[in-house]
């Protein structure tokens, strides 16, 4: 059997698809900008449509459009022409994709568009083509050469028209001054939207839970408190002030060099200089610190810098954060 390179033809194809985007990027004209304008300004939704690979394609840029602040729906052709069109009404604008240009789906539709009085633009590979030359504004996506030795295949052309469909979605974001704040809201189940949503306020332990003693408090006590409130660590303060932390780690290392520590106060265990977040930080940037440090726990304290919480990196966990 013959051997076959496929790491050669990954990489001629990769090549090829990377020409073609630069390609783009270089035959982009004042066109870009006025289609962003008119999309930017829409007071509907903006519709993506498209059959076959281009409606994919089409798919994939309507939902990359919502999640960044452009409000979309995808409608496929075909299914337009069974009644999915009547979802399109003036306010909308009409973003449509076709390599060809020639679809014929398509171009059934273009007199449909026209009554209800929506404006509508194509992206294509042919300048010339039925439906670029009945769009408003027509975006080229000037393929050359397809991936496909046969040149049959849509690969080059609908990486294109992907790229170009993304060019759109982050122009838009970039004028709204779209902030991850606001992705974080169009995205609340995913780990994502969890990782710039979540406090530390959601998640730590605080208020009769909170393990707290005193700089003179025992040894002996102190492990009573971290037992009874089933942390792992205690908070030492003094007048409603962190001074330090006590965890499983400071434990061993005190059974390890200390003959008979349990009647000493807390203070010579503890950890000073404990390291600390703000109740109303992101819950990602506690796990920051922590991964950073190698810990896994931190104090947390109110805007007067005293302890009200502890959060741990099992805490972490259990939220999905990690």
């Amino acid at each position: 059997m013959k051997k076959i390179n496929h790491l050669k033809s990954a990489r001629r194809t990769l090549k090829i698809e990377a020409k073609g985007l630069e390609e783009l990027s270089k035959s982009l004209n004042a066109d870009f900008n006025e289609v962003c304008n008119k999309l930017m300004n829409t007071k509907g939704k903006i519709i993506t449509l498209g059959i076959g690979k281009s409606g994919h394609i089409a798919k994939k840029i309507s939902a990359t459009l919502s999640s960044t602040g452009s409000p979309s729906n995808f409608i496929n052709a075909g299914e337009a022409l069974h009644g999915d069109v009547g979802a399109i009404n003036k306010k909308d604008k009409v973003l449509i994709f076709s390599h060809s240009g020639q679809s014929e789906e398509i171009i059934n539709l273009l007199p449909y568009l026209k009554s209800v009085g929506c404006e509508y633009f194509s992206i294509t590979g042919s300048k010339t083509s039925n439906i670029a030359k009945n769009a408003l504004i027509n975006l080229d996506t000037g393929v050359s050469e397809e991936a496909c030795p046969l040149d049959l295949a849509p690969t080059t052309s609908t990486t294109a028209a992907l790229a170009l469909g993304d060019a759109i979605a982050v122009a838009l974001l970039e004028a709204k001054e779209f902030s991850t704040s606001d992705f974080a809201k169009s995205h609340p189940g995913g780990k994502l939207g969890k990782r710039l949503v979540t406090k530390v306020d959601d998640l730590m332990a605080k208020g009769k839970g909170l393990p707290i003693v005193d700089l003179k408090t025992t040894l002996s006590k102190t492990l009573i408190e971290v037992s009874s409130k089933g942390l792992g660590v205690a908070l030492v303060i003094e007048n409603n002030l962190l001074k330090g932390i006590f965890t499983d780690g400071d434990l061993r290392r005190t059974l390890n060099e200390e003959l008979d520590p349990l009647g000493k106060p807390i203070s010579q265990f503890m950890t000073k200089n404990s390291k600390t977040i703000m109740h109303n930080s992101l819950a990602i940037d506690a796990l920051n610190i922590m991964q950073n440090n190698k810990i896994y726990s931190l104090a947390v304290l109110d805007e007067i810098k005293r302890p009200i919480g502890v959060i741990r990196m099992h805490d972490l966990i259990e939220a999905g954060l990690v």
